[in-house]
């Protein structure tokens, strides 16, 4: 029988359980551009719903454990795996609803509701992805539905999870060239298997933080002002020699900084310092032993994480949005990153900007709460992302106003949406506007290989330059500068009229400059070129073509 506790902490045990192996599930990414963030997004909606589980009491019901869990989780989804996932568990709340404890089928039933929400929700479900994990695993546990004992019914449904894993790269060639198994798929698969260990004996898994690790956060990432001693947290790990005294390194290291962290069994010695010679503390450690592979010696530059933090803490509180009350008709609510983006945004009349985009998936609450601050009845969402797209439209269910989502894949798209908007037109004619409008532009997209993969018949190298165009790769480059005006005149067709560059916080005016003579030079007469400096990350170029 499950109650109510024991849902809790299985709930809280999975956690933790994928916010230990998120890095890992990141890495099953086989997309060549830095988008790596499945596990961290996946990580990101589970604890969510951690910190409020971790409020409720022993006696509470299992209906009041999955009802906390679904709400917790429809707010905190990040990306297109954290919405599926909150959908998944969903599915529980709907199923579980008004019970005190549950039997073996009643798990069964929700799961079935939760992965056919699931389903619903994408347009075009894709099998060999987290969807046919969670559906194996649901008719496993319909199968078993009569069972009485929860552990060996779960741990048959975890077996079924993971058999499902296993085949998703002979469903989904992609994977297959790339050695890997579905990113969302795997991290399912965690999630339960932590449930499972709640369920067999009760015990919860323990975080992987290191305890040094922690201690470094806290100083790095200070909230108050003060000075810095030392610059740099370091870190390593030594096979010791065999007449090694750790308490010599200890006292050494101390003589060169503070926050010295010396812990050694008979084989190793592990080592925290704060420093301003890191190469002085990785010099003298030598003496002692040798430097083991994995992990390397880690040196981090804490100032640098301080200034960052504070840098983030004033974006963040630019963005605390204040609910408002309607005084017009319609609304905008974006999706962007980069100052001058943004700023452009704002310009053609977005009440909210929210800062994020790729590797940098708002909340479903996130968007939620700019909603709710545009002051507005009836708001057009732009997520110009095409992993936002889902967790922008859980936001029509909770918003207390009418909230359209205009599905825009890329910012290109997200512009020319808001420049179609006419305010002397009705709801549905605009939306219809401005859904030609985005529709009709052409996104080309520079950037860099953030991994070695093989995609779309390409076999490319980390650190390549990339050539999309309406997020088809066409080739790859050396140079970011010749790419762009490869990708330019690919894209400019004969009914071609207007070609907007928009450069990003890795190009400087100069090569900006520099790229829109030679594209004046060779497409002037053909087209209107303008250059606009985005600031945006990752994305070197955008262009739109119309």
């Amino acid at each position: 029988m499950l109650t109510g506790r024991i849902l809790r902490d299985s709930l809280i045990s999975a956690g933790i359980s994928i916010q230990n192996h998120r890095k890992e599930v990141d890495r099953l990414n086989v997309y060549p551009v830095p988008d790596g963030d499945t596990g961290t997004n996946m990580s990101l909606t589970m604890n969510a719903a951690v910190k409020e589980l971790e409020l409720l009491e022993d006696s509470v019901s299992v209906s009041k454990v999955a009802e906390t869990a679904a709400g917790a989780l429809l707010r905190g989804a990040r990306g297109n795996s954290g919405v599926i996932l909150s959908l998944i568990f969903r599915g529980l709340a709907k199923g579980m609803s008004g019970l005190e404890s549950a039997e073996c089928s009643d798990i069964a039933k929700a799961l079935e509701i939760g992965v056919d929400s699931a389903y619903k929700a994408v347009m075009n479900p894709t099998e060999g992805t987290v969807l046919t994990v969670s559906r194996v695993a649901a008719e496993k546990a319909a199968e078993l539905s009569a069972a009485d004992d929860l552990a060996v019914f779960w741990e048959q449904v975890c077996t079924a999870a993971q058999d499902a894993l296993e085949k998703t790269p002979e469903q989904l060639p992609v994977l297959k060239k790339a050695g890997v198994v579905d990113a969302g798929g795997q991290g399912l698969v965690i999630i339960f298997d932590a449930m499972l260990g709640v369920f067999r004996d009760g015990k919860i898994a323990e975080s992987n933080e290191e305890k040094a690790e922690a201690k470094t956060l806290e100083i790095s990432q200070s909230d108050n002002d003060e000075e810095i001693k030392y610059s740099y947290c370091t870190e390593y790990i030594i096979e010791r020699n065999s007449n090694a005294d750790p308490f010599m390194l200890r006292a050494y290291l101390e003589t060169i900084g503070d926050c010295v962290v010396v812990v050694d069994d008979e084989e190793i010695i592990k080592v925290h310092v704060h420093t301003d010679n890191p190469g002085l503390a990785i010099q003298k450690a030598l003496e002692f032993g040798r430097f083991i592979n994995d992990p390397k010696p880690k040196i981090e530059n804490m100032r640098l994480q301080h200034e960052m933090k504070i840098k983030e803490e004033k974006i963040a509180k630019r963005q605390q949005f204040e609910p408002v009350k309607p005084e017009k008709e319609f609304g905008f609510v974006a999706v962007a990153s980069g100052h001058g983006i943004e700023e452009m945004f704002k310009d053609l009349g977005a009440d909210c900007v929210i800062r994020g985009g790729q590797t940098m998936n708002p909340s479903t609450d996130d968007i939620l709460r700019a909603i709710h601050a545009a002051p507005a009845s009836t708001v057009f969402v732009l997520p110009n992302n095409k992993n936002i797209i889902m967790a922008a439209e859980q936001t029509k269910n909770l918003a207390d106003r009418n909230v359209c989502v205009l599905p825009t894949r890329t910012i290109p798209q997200g512009i020319a949406a808001m420049m179609a908007f006419d305010d002397t037109a009705d709801f549905s004619e605009n939306r219809l506007a401005m859904t030609k409008a985005f529709e009709h532009v052409s996104t080309g997209q520079i950037t860099f290989a953030a991994r070695d993969s093989e995609y779309e018949g390409h076999n490319i190298k980390e650190g390549e330059i990339l050539a999309f165009d309406n997020s088809r790769l066409l080739f790859t480059e050396k140079d970011v500068s010749k790419a762009a005006f490869r990708l330019v005149k690919k894209m400019v067709k004969g009914d071609s009229s207007f070609v907007t560059v928009i450069y990003g916080a890795d190009v400087t005016s100069e090569q900006a400059e520099k790229l829109e003579k030679m594209l004046n030079a060779k497409l002037g007469n053909k087209v209107d070129i303008m250059m606009v400096n985005g600031g945006q990350p990752v994305y070197y170029y955008l262009i739109s073509v119309e």
